[in-house]
């Protein structure tokens, strides 16, 4: 088992992933190997998506993770569930290390065919489950984001509306007693839209973190 903060720069860059889940299987010498890979934000979603994956293969001989996310620190894991110690696991995290990917979770599952495979096997097998995973998920180049909450009366609604429109930020709005927008922006462009929405409401705008 593997899990480590790694020195990778998590700063304001844009970082390759995945643009969505995927999953392939192939078999080997009797044994069939499934591929999973899905994009994740936090070590919380990875542990997750691990754990559906385990819950819906729970009759398979192993189910082995690696992923890599951007976290405060950045975070590697991996496990070989069950299979000889690094034939599984450590190859998969090479492959993402070797794409450079982040916020990634891969998940390999295997139902034993009754032929051992042997150490290169089982790498070979591992390292191409997750390869064709990754490919069929397609790489995507994202930019890291900061979430915030800007709560406003009705009055400024339109005009908060308007703003994150015409920069086109990603949001959701929430009407109730007051309005609430879930608003997803580039780091680097949160603190100048702040304070843009500060001046457009005088002020009048609530932020809460997300």
């Amino acid at each position: 088992m593997s899990n480590t903060d790694a020195d990778v720069d998590v700063g304001e860059s844009a970082y390759a992933t995945i643009a969505g889940r995927a999953t392939v299987q192939f078999r080997i010498q009797g044994s069939e190997f499934i591929g999973h890979a899905s994009p994740v934000e936090t070590v919380e979603d990875a542990d997750g998506f691990i754990g559906d994956v385990r819950a819906e293969y729970s009759d398979a001989t192993h189910n082995v993770p690696a992923y890599r996310v951007r976290a405060d620190p950045f975070r590697e894991y991996t496990s070989d569930d069950g299979e000889p110690s690094g034939s599984a696991g450590k190859p998969m995290l090479s492959v993402l290390r070797g794409r450079d990917l982040e916020n990634v979770c891969v998940v390999v599952t295997r139902y034993f065919g009754g032929t051992e495979l042997g150490i290169g096997g089982l790498v070979r097998a591992y390292s191409a489950a997750t390869k064709d995973a990754l490919d069929a998920a397609e790489t995507v180049q994202r930019r890291p984001q900061r979430r915030f909450q800007a709560v406003v009366d009705y009055d400024d609604s339109g005009t908060v509306r308007g703003i994150l429109e015409s920069e086109a930020v990603d949001f959701e709005a929430e009407y109730g007693e007051r309005v609430t927008f879930d608003v997803s922006v580039p780091v680097a462009e949160a603190d100048d839209l702040l304070d843009r929405l500060r001046s457009a409401t005088s002020d009048r705008i609530e932020r809460r973190p997300r």
